[in-house]
C-alpha cells in the first residue's frame, strides 16, 4: 500500500511532504516497558516498506539511545525518511530534568544528535518544550542559523501556545507544531489549532491513540509493565479509569458499526480533520504499523463525525494527561511526547 502525503507548513518556507501518516519512535527505548531492538529496527523498516516516512524522534528519548537506533537503522534508506528530531530537554540522574532553550544550547544539542544519528541533517528540528526563561526570539533565532548553515532543512515546536507561535514564526517560518492531541484529549483546537492554521503552520499529533488507551486494549493497570511510565498518569488511575474506559466502549461501538478497530477510528477521526494534520502513533511491533496505515483509506461521514463528537467532546476525557509530580512543563506539557 501507499501512503497519501500532506504537507507541513507553507510557501515561505518551502512546505515539507510527508506520508499522511508518521511514526513515533519514543516507546522504542523507553517509557513503556522493556523493549527489543531487533523487533524496532525490524519496525522502522516495516514502516518505510508501507510508505510511513515522517519518522519522529528525539535528544531525551532513552538519553540518546533512540536516535542511535533510528540512525542505525535509516542509514541505508535516508532518501526515503523525513526525519524529525527535538531539543531542549536536559535529563539529569534519575526523574530530574530540566528546559533548557538558550541559544548556546541549540547548536550544540543539534551536532550531538547528528552524531548520534550518523547523518548530516535533519529534515525537521523541535523545540521540545518552550523555555519559559528564555525568550523564544532567542531560541528559533539560533535555530534559524542551523537551515542557514544547511543542517536543518526546517523549524518545528512542541507543545507551544498560540502567542508563541505568532512570535517564532515572526523570526523564522515554523513548519510544525508538535502537539498531543486526540480523542481524549483536545486542548489545542480552542486557540492554539486556529493559530496554527492562520499562520501555515502543520500540526503533527503526538499520542494519536490516548498513549494506546483509545484501541481498548488497556483495562486496568494490570496490562502494563512495571517500569510503563503511564502507572503514573492520571487517566490511568482508578479516579479516573472506569470514566475514560467508558468513553473507550463508546469508541468502539461506533468502530464495530464501521467494520474498523477503535484505534483505526481514532486516527481516522484526526485525519478528518484536516489536511494540515499528521498523526505519529508509535508502536514497537511490526504487526500494528498495517493496521495503522490502513486508517488513511477509512472514511468517515458526517453522521459517523457526530457520533464521535457525542461521544468524546473536547474536556471528556477524566484527568489530567500528567502527574503534577516530576513533569517538566515548558508552556502546556510536561516532558514525555
Amino acid at each position: 500500500m501507499t501512503l497519501p502525503t500532506r504537507v507541513l507548513g507553507g510557501p515561505s518556507d518551502g512546505g515539507l511532504t510527508v506520508s499522511a501518516l508518521g511514526l513515533g519512535c519514543m516507546g522504542m527505548s523507553e517509557f513503556y516497558g522493556p523493549g527489543d531492538e531487533e523487533e524496532s529496527v525490524a519496525t522502522l523498516h516495516r514502516a518505510l516498506d508501507l510508505g510511513v516516512t515522517l519518522l519522529d524522534t528525539a535528544a531525551m528519548y532513552g538519553r540518546g539511545d533512540n536516535e542511535r537506533l533510528v540512525g542505525a537503522a535509516i542509514r541505508d534508506r535516508r532518501d526515503e525518511v523525513v526525519l524529525a528530531t527535538k531539543f531542549g530537554i536536559e535529563r539529569g540522574e534519575g526523574i530530574d530534568r530540566a528546559i533548557d532553550g538558550s541559544a548556546d544550547n541549540v547548536r550544540p544539542s543539534l551536532d550531538a544528535s547528528l552524531q548520534r544519528l550518523g547523518l548530516e541533517h535533519v529534515d525537521l528540528y523541535y523545540q521540545h518544550r518552550v523555555d519559559p526563561q528564555v525568550p523564544i526570539e532567542e531560541t528559533v533565532g539560533a535555530m534559524a542559523e542551523l537551515v542557514t548553515a544547511g543542517k536543518v532543512r526546517h523549524l518545528g515546536l512542541s507543545e507551544a501556545s498560540a502567542a508563541t507561535l505568532r512570535r517564532a514564526n515572526a523570526v523564522h517560518p515554523i513548519a510544525a507544531l508538535q502537539t498531543e492531541w486526540s480523542l481524549w484529549t483536545r486542548d489545542l483546537e480552542a486557540e492554539v489549532l486556529p493559530t496554527a492554521r492562520e499562520l501555515g503552520i502543520g500540526v503533527v499529533a503526538y499520542s494519536p491513540l490516548g498513549r494506546g488507551f483509545l484501541t481498548g486494549a488497556i483495562t486496568s493497570l494490570d496490562d502494563l509493565a512495571d517500569d510503563d511510565f503511564r502507572r503514573h498518569s492520571p487517566r490511568f488511575q482508578a479516579a479516573h479509569l472506569d470514566a475514560n474506559l467508558a468513553l473507550v466502549a463508546t469508541v468502539r461501538e461506533i468502530a464495530d458499526d464501521l467494520g474498523v478497530t477503535p484505534g483505526q477510528l481514532a486516527l481516522a477521526w484526526l485525519l478528518h480533520q484536516g489536511d494540515d494534520v499528521v498523526p505519529i502513533p508509535g508502536t514497537r511491533r511490526r504487526e500494528r504499523l498495517g493496521e495503522n496505515a490502513a486508517a488513511a483509506d477509512i472514511a468517515l461521514d458526517e453522521t459517523v463525525l457526530a457520533r464521535l463528537e457525542e461521544a468524546a467532546p473536547a474536556g471528556a476525557a477524566s484527568g489530567n494527561r500528567y502527574p503534577e509530580m516530576a513533569s517538566v512543563r515548558g508552556e502546556s506539557a510536561p516532558a514525555a511526547g
